[in-house]
């Protein structure tokens, strides 16, 4: 049944709706609508001008149209009167190609083609800093191994209880909350759910917990290494094949209790790590967590080898238990949208050749991943992932060739003003040179 927008504003006393779409670098971008234009603004969409976002858009561009998803509507926990709905963006009566929510429903159509529905869950880690994001904001959380960290976590109490509540009330199924491997870093769970209605969920998510942060007088950032000696922020996604309620990937007679389609999905995210890291890991910063040196607590937990193994978080892939997997490349950066969109496009090339993933590897990357000669190395940096992502035929084929060009297009500029900057590493490494 059509949920009626303006009905709901009714119901749920809405006096404002904030209507919301993600551009290619993440941002979230809204209109702030009063309730008695919802109804236009259902069946119209909110209108924007594109080239003021990062969509690869022109001023001569028409008009862009952020048609709201009613299905996402959440009331803010923290400001009840305002609904927030994400939305899918057009313009000239056709889906703008390269909106991030809109490759990832293509990719999604592609794998209902083939019989298969991914669900998938998100671990999103995020630092709580001062809110000039200088140094996290608890002077105290000062130990060498700060996981898990009791007093730590009770002396952000407030904040990640009131992101928690947020998230029982709207029924996502939130089951844990901690404090991560970094000092004031933190991590909190919900439920796995349909790929779509994670990315939305993650999306907001974000926009949550910066907010509520905001609201107590601090910072939550997702960025990825915030800290150079302390372990980076990653966002963790754990996969799965559905048909209705049957796991595709659970099979009691398959290694580890994965099927052969499991394995293949797998084949296909090793296959395609590099080019996909564009999409998984943004932005120039994030290989700073997945090429660093160790941290202070001993270990990155993150990837740098494209490997894959049973329950061990040395390795880009994990398989912690029968039925699923969990891929470990993603940061807290990437775009919730096409996170999952590039790692289903890589899963479903792999199903449909039915790629080998290659032998598992039982060993401790960190300490013995030199004696693995063929293990191939992660993009060392922005610029080799792009060049990967551009080279992919199947990426292209699979999420548009209009997205990969503006995306590529865009963060090339991105890397090109980081390679422009002189740093102060430069000026002492190389003034007597």
């Amino acid at each position: 049944m059509k949920i009626d927008l303006a009905d709901k504003a009714k119901e749920l006393g809405l006096k404002y709706f904030l209507i919301s779409y993600t551009d290619l670098f993440g941002s979230q971008r809204a209109k702030l609508v009063p309730a008695s234009a919802i109804a236009g603004m259902q069946k119209n969409g909110a209108g924007f001008a594109g080239f003021a976002t990062w969509l690869d858009l022109s001023p001569a561009d028409s008009d862009m149209f952020a048609i709201p998803d009613p299905t996402t509507l959440i009331p803010l926990p923290w400001k009840p009167e305002v609904g927030w709905l994400a939305s899918d963006i057009w313009m000239d009566g056709k889906p703008v190609a390269q909106g991030p929510r809109i490759v990832l429903q293509k990719v999604m159509a592609a794998s209902r083609a083939m019989g298969y529905q991914m669900k998938s869950g998100v671990e999103c880690e995020f630092f709580l800093t001062t809110p000039d994001g200088s140094a996290i904001s608890d002077p105290a959380d000062t130990a060498a191994k700060p996981c898990y960290d009791a007093a730590a976590l009770l002396r952000r109490y407030d904040v990640i209880t009131e992101i928690c509540d947020a998230m029982l009330a709207m029924g996502w199924g939130a089951y844990q909350n901690d404090h991560e491997d970094a000092n004031g870093q933190f991590e909190m769970n919900w439920h796995y759910d349909d790929a779509l209605i994670t990315a939305d969920r993650h999306v907001f998510f974000k926009f949550m917990a910066k907010s509520i942060a905001e609201k107590h007088g601090l910072r939550a950032t997702f960025m990825p290494k915030p800290f150079l000696g302390l372990t980076g922020s990653g966002c963790h996604s754990h996969v799965s094949m559905w048909d209705g309620d049957r796991n595709l990937f659970e099979d009691e007679a398959g290694v580890l209790g994965v099927s052969q389609l499991g394995y293949h999905f797998i084949g296909g995210a090793i296959e395609h790590a590099g080019a996909i890291a564009a999409l998984l890991n943004p932005t120039v910063n994030s290989y700073k967590r997945i090429n660093a040196p160790r941290t202070i607590s001993g270990a990155t937990w993150a990837p740098n080898t494209v490997t894959y193994s049973g329950n061990n978080r040395t390795h880009m892939i994990r398989i912690p238990e029968p039925g699923r997997f969990e891929m470990r490349l993603a940061d807290g950066a990437a775009n919730p949208y096409l996170l999952q969109a590039g790692l289903l496009a890589a899963g479903l090339d792999g199903i449909a050749r039915k790629t080998d993933p290659g032998p598992r590897l039982d060993i401790n990357m960190y300490t013995d991943g030199h004696l693995v000669k063929d293990a191939r190395r992660l993009p060392l940096n922005l610029l080799d992932a792009l060049r990967a992502f551009e080279a992919s035929p199947m990426l292209g084929a699979a999420l548009g060739e209009g997205f990969v060009k503006s995306y590529a297009k865009l963060k090339h500029a991105e890397w090109n003003e980081f390679a422009a900057h002189l740093s102060e590493w430069e000026r002492r490494a190389t003034l007597d040179c």
